[in-house]
């Protein structure tokens, strides 16, 4: 049966589409000019672990129709199907989803150092792009993805979904009333104990049937499968992600939101595997300082020999002169300050608990609600790629700190590392034939 549909909405979406037809848009940009009455079309690019967790966050909004999925490994696009629609069309080459016309945007859910060239094609086979953190492996890649998105007129979410956040907005909200005072240190914390083992210690073999090994490796150097690297071991492994990128890029971002930066002008970063023998080429310790211009420490660490929490409270901290803040899904809280040596007694500033119910706030929705509005008003939401660009690169400076051994010292409008060719040399890699980032 054919859904009725009155003159007037006739009018004006066909007004809209032929409007759209003459200016030479694709049938989806065509859509997405007809109204935001319209059901956005979603095409989903790896529904492994997280990509199933954020297009189960799509599908709770009724203006969204999942109508592909596409993974290298086919029991992810089995189970994908199971959990989304047998309807939904199945592709191992994520070009295929791409060529079509009536898909009006993708959620790129891959590893990571398939980000890039995904979004950059997405973008310009004309679909608007949710891509996961991190945003990129290299910071080249990252100005790329910005740059296109900025050509095509692209709408581009980066799943740092912290930005949507009721709790993370009302904290920012605390933070720009002053009441903290002159923040000069913000710092937070990847805690997982996996000592003894880690990701353990293999020998190459086949990969598993229906994994198509040479499409997961893509613009990366060719080696053999082993257990431990895919589907989900990757991030330990720097070729393809690191746990700098993985979490570190969350907690940066928001500490870019919270002290209105853009970029840090110096970083340094210690770390090694200290605890854990296991294949991994990432450190299981590791600490990253960031020194901005406007005069603030930013501190990210990443620790996988113990679990026991470091700061007090919650999952970020901002220390000012006035109060120093904890927050968590569970609210915000400012503990006040008191005055020091040759200072007066009085407390330099007020406590604050603000409540709010996390477990019935759920982000990620937030995040791709957003997300599907922005698609139908053409305004950049809440994550634009430039956001996204912006915290992975802090994390990526961090990884070349530690591979060269080196303070960076960093300009953020040139994006390249001053007086230092080696450091430099990694701001991109040779990508493998036949995959270029145009």
């Amino acid at each position: 049966m054919i859904p009725s549909i009155t003159r007037r909405k006739f009018i004006g979406t066909g007004t809209a589409i032929g409007v759209a037809s003459a200016v030479g848009l694709t049938a989806a940009q065509a859509r997405q000019v007809a109204g935001a009455n319209d059901r956005v079309r979603l095409g989903i690019i790896g529904t492994g672990n997280r990509g199933t967790q954020v297009a189960s966050a799509f599908q709770q909004h009724p203006d969204l129709e999942i109508v592909a999925l596409c993974d290298v490994f086919e029991d992810h696009l089995k189970r994908a199907a199971s959990g989304f629609g047998s309807g939904c069309d199945q592709y191992q080459d994520f070009r295929k989803l791409l060529d079509r016309s009536d898909i009006d945007a993708v959620l790129i859910a891959t590893p990571d150092h398939w980000h890039a060239l995904q979004t950059v094609m997405a973008c310009r086979s004309g679909k608007d792009v949710y891509v996961e953190k991190p945003l990129s492996v290299t910071i080249h890649e990252g100005r790329r993805m910005v740059d296109v998105a900025r050509e095509t007129g692209r709408v581009v979410q980066v799943g740092t979904h912290r930005r949507s956040s009721p709790v993370w907005q009302r904290a920012i909200e605390v933070v720009r009333s002053g009441v903290l005072g002159k923040i000069t240190m913000c710092q937070a914390y990847r805690l997982s104990n996996m000592f003894p083992a880690g990701i353990g210690k293999l020998e190459k073999s086949d990969p598993p049937q229906g994994l198509d090994w040479d499409m997961w490796l893509g613009p990366r150097a060719w080696r053999d499968y082993q257990d431990n690297i895919a589907p989900y071991k990757f991030r330990w492994w720097q070729d393809y992600s690191s746990q700098m990128g993985n979490w570190g890029v969350h907690y940066l971002d928001v500490m870019l939101w919270a002290l209105e930066e853009t970029a840090p002008e110096s970083i340094c970063a210690m770390g090694g595997k200290f605890a854990i023998d296991d294949d991994r080429t990432i450190p299981d310790t590791a600490q990253a300082m960031f020194q901005f211009g406007s005069g603030a420490l930013a501190l990210f660490g990443t620790y996988e020999g113990f679990g026991n929490p470091i700061m007090p409270a919650g999952e970020i901290e901002l220390r000012g002169s006035n109060g120093t803040m904890f927050v968590d899904s569970g609210g915000v809280h400012v503990l006040p300050e008191h005055r020091g040596q040759f200072q007066p007694t009085d407390p330099a500033g007020k406590k604050i608990d603000i409540l709010m119910d996390g477990a019935n706030n759920d982000d990620t929705a937030a995040h791709t609600r957003n997300f599907l509005d922005c698609i139908k008003s053409r305004e950049k939401p809440n994550a634009d790629v430039e956001i996204g660009h912006r915290a992975t690169s802090m994390a990526l400076l961090a990884n070349i700190s530690l591979e060269t051994r080196q303070r960076l010292e960093w300009n953020g409008e040139k994006e390249t590392v001053q007086g230092s060719g080696n450091a430099n040399s990694l701001l991109h890699y040779s990508y493998r034939e036949p995959w270029k980032l145009d």
